[in-house]
């Protein structure tokens, strides 16, 4: 069935944030006198939301009496500070121009926190993504992998899985495709290289946004 929608993960595949990340982690680990990261570190800790990444961050993790003050100052500093070294990756604009052209539908789902996802949306690619969703556990809706927010997602456009396919660039956006029953398109440009996302069962691989729209077009159909 051809494709329709195309929902994207954010961190690591649309946007590269891995510096103001490590900024803002840093600055809140600091505050509490602990140990900071380095930006390999940071890149490892990233892809569960911004909660498991201040829990990898510090010591102890959840256990540690600080934890939730730290995640709380990390949220604060960074959303005054999500913008600073930021930015799309090489093509990703012009690759979301053409999908739009194309009459595809696009989305974001991320486990980064709702309000930063539609900002930085906002920000970078003004009318070029349809919907745009974060992390909402509040409300009852598991993050990634869970497939609840795609779910949702096809619900709003009133679409089926059959007519959608997941962009990622982590094992987090593999099983997010999986549990949502569609294909998953994998991006080696992000947070995770080619032979991390062949050990978890990348199906599709590509090395440029260029290859998405030849693969809607030729090989999802």
């Amino acid at each position: 069935m051809k494709k329709k929608i195309v929902i994207f993960d954010l961190d690591g595949t649309l946007i590269n944030t891995l510096e103001d990340l490590k900024n803002s982690t840093n600055y809140a680990l600091s505050c509490l006198n602990y140990p900071t990261k380095t930006i390999d570190e940071i890149c490892q800790f990233v892809g569960n939301g911004v909660a498991k990444l201040i829990e990898r961050a510090i010591p102890d993790g959840k256990d540690n009496p600080d934890f939730q003050q730290c995640l709380e100052t990390f949220k604060n500093h960074y959303s005054k500070n999500m913008y600073n070294k930021t930015a799309p990756y090489n093509k990703i604009p012009q690759m979301l121009k053409t999908l739009k052209q194309k009459g595809y539908i696009t989305a974001v789902v991320s486990n980064k926190f709702d309000m930063a996802v539609k900002e930085l949306c906002s920000k970078y690619f003004p009318d070029l993504i349809d919907f745009a969703a974060g992390e909402n556990e509040a409300c009852g809706i598991r993050k990634k992998p869970a497939p609840d927010t795609v779910l949702k997602v096809l619900e709003k456009f009133n679409l089926t899985n059959n007519e959608a396919v997941y962009v990622g660039d982590s094992d987090v956006d593999i099983m997010t495709a999986k549990n949502s029953r569609m294909p998953c398109i994998s991006v080696t440009w992000g947070f995770r290289n080619r032979e991390f996302l062949t050990k978890h069962d990348a199906e599709i691989i590509i090395d440029s946004p260029d290859e998405i729209i030849d693969i809607l077009e030729n090989r999802l159909k």
